[in-house]
């Protein structure tokens, strides 16, 4: 699995010892930045990670700000991409196995780092279901994205 992983300035520690942990475990990623704590803005990171995953240089990623919240919401405006904060295991897990996420984002003014890297293993060892039910609710996700995607390309020829 190749995994990436980003943050701003203030999720930068927290990447950094999740970046030693990916290390430890033997993973391959790929660490998109920032590499300092001088202020930087969260959604040029979850651009990084989304083109990422949507270039399939990635199968899933990790996403760091203050709270978690802004990442979320910048990563999810991205076609394709499934991002939440995740401050509890089961949301890791669950969120993965139900709802096929692909970014995890992680506040680090929220969650201590035994916490983080408990949710990183959380979230790279589970595994889609592929149940239908889930398949059904994917698909109408798919269908929102292109019927979005259909309605700026109409109002850009008018």
């Amino acid at each position: 699995m190749k995994i990436t992983i980003a943050a701003d300035h203030g999720g930068f520690l927290l990447k950094a010892e999740l970046v030693k942990y990916l290390e430890q475990t033997g993973r391959t990623y790929h660490d998109l930045g920032t590499f300092s704590s001088e202020a930087v803005d969260y959604p040029d990171y979850a651009r990084a990670v989304a083109q990422a995953l949507r270039g399939h240089e990635a199968d899933r990623g990790i996403l760091i700000c203050g709270s978690g919240v802004g990442a979320s919401v910048a990563a999810n405006k991205f076609p394709g991409i499934r991002a939440a904060v995740c401050h509890d295991t089961f949301s890791a897990r669950q969120g993965v196995e139900d709802d096929d996420m692909n970014v995890i984002c992680l506040g680090a003014r929220v969650i201590g780092i035994e916490l983080a890297k408990e949710l990183v293993r959380t979230f790279l060892t589970a595994k889609f279901s592929g149940a239908e039910r889930h398949i059904r609710r994917l698909n109408k996700l798919a269908a929102l994205e292109k019927d979005y995607m259909k309605e700026c390309k109409d109002k850009e020829r008018l």
